[in-house]
């Protein structure tokens, strides 16, 4: 699957895991970790305590195998045999309602729902202008002595075609309609964190209580390290200028929490190159072009589909509006990286940090 998602992640989120065990320590749980590459076009991370590695293999397989579930319904790029997924949904634009599994209408609902009650800035009916910058960034990866950007005209063409509110979602016959023929769907800027956020859930109902499921720098923490000594995880923020090391030193931050997500949207890892300039894949819907107000923008939060979410609208929105409107989100915290390398933060992320606000996972 090829989603435009909010960036490609080819190495592991930084999640520190120091201080597992400690001298009289008489926690019966061991920390157990994998990984997958074969959902959402990033590296899957599962990681937790249980009693055996037996008990943790079932726990990370079934996580594995509702990613794949999951990344199969979102996908954009591909059919399969008897699944009617986004695609789907898109090859049928302006022809006929498809009628898809209700994870497709929930992710859909949601999605419109917090568009018409935030700034318009992260809309997944953008997917006619986004597929236009996915051929050229793709080309331009591929070639990059030949790279360029997208004709205005074209984009501006396409952008005709993006109004979120042609998407009609019949929720009792279960079917998703486009009406304008020209419209598609990329749901790129939720579906990552919706669907780690949705596996999350489901793991912990069924009975697992202390576990981390990171999904490309989509990191979500449920319970506590069992490790009888810490109180919190310990999830590492990306540093822009060093995202492929993932040691200490390097890392911009650390945030210490339970039951919260730690979403990333940055320019590092999903761009290309032109005449020199680095062009991200977070596209302003406003101007066409991508963002290049920051490097990163983190949200923390407890629901990692919200934090997916609002980070690409952090992300486009100048710094003072951005922090004004998450102020006005109760149980948001957000962590913004400027080109110069300037961090600032909202005031309630600080007490979870360790070089910004002195915190401990004890």
């Amino acid at each position: 699957m090829r989603l435009a998602h909010k960036f490609l992640c080819l190495v592991l989120a930084t999640l520190f895991v120091a201080g597992l065990t400690a001298c009289g320590s008489k926690s019966q749980y061991k920390k157990f970790s994998t990984t997958y590459m074969d959902a959402f076009d990033t590296v899957l991370e599962i990681m937790g305590y249980c009693k055996t590695q037996k008990e943790f293999d079932a726990w990370a397989e079934k996580a594995h195998q509702r990613f794949v579930e999951l990344d199969h319904l979102y996908d954009i790029y591909n059919n399969y045999d008897g699944l009617n997924n986004i695609k789907t949904i898109n090859d049928n634009a302006g022809k006929a309602p498809v009628k898809v599994a209700p994870e497709i209408i929930d992710l859909i609902s949601f999605s419109i729902e917090w568009y018409d009650k935030t700034p318009p800035l992260s809309n997944i009916a953008l997917g006619a202008p986004l597929s236009i910058w996915h051929q050229y960034r793709e080309a331009g990866i591929a070639d990059p002595e030949h790279a360029e950007l997208p004709p205005m005209d074209k984009l501006k063409a396409a952008a005709q075609h993006t109004d979120i509110h042609k998407v009609i979602v019949d929720k009792a016959a279960s079917t998703v309609y486009l009406e304008d023929p020209e419209m598609s769907l990329d749901v790129g800027t939720v579906a990552k964190g919706y669907a780690t956020e949705l596996i999350a859930q489901e793991l912990k109902a069924e009975g697992w209580t202390s576990f981390i499921v990171n999904a490309g720098g989509n990191v979500r923490v449920v319970g506590k390290p069992l490790d009888g000594v810490r109180q919190h995880w310990g999830i590492g923020i990306t540093n822009p200028d060093k995202p492929d090391d993932m040691s200490d030193d390097a890392t911009l931050d650390t945030v210490f929490c339970t039951d919260m997500s730690v979403v990333t949207s940055g320019d590092y890892q999903r761009y290309y190159m032109v005449d020199g300039k680095r062009y991200c894949h977070i596209i302003d819907p406003n101007t066409l072009m991508p963002a290049d107000r920051f490097r990163a923008v983190t949200i923390v939060t407890e629901d990692s589909g919200l934090a997916d979410y609002l980070d690409t609208i952090l992300f486009v929105l100048p710094y003072e509006e951005g922090l004004a409107f998450i102020k006005t989100l109760p149980g948001i915290e957000a962590l913004w990286v400027f080109p110069d390398g300037t961090v600032k933060t909202t005031d309630g992320l600080k007490p979870m940090m360790k070089k910004l606000g002195g915190a401990t996972s004890k």
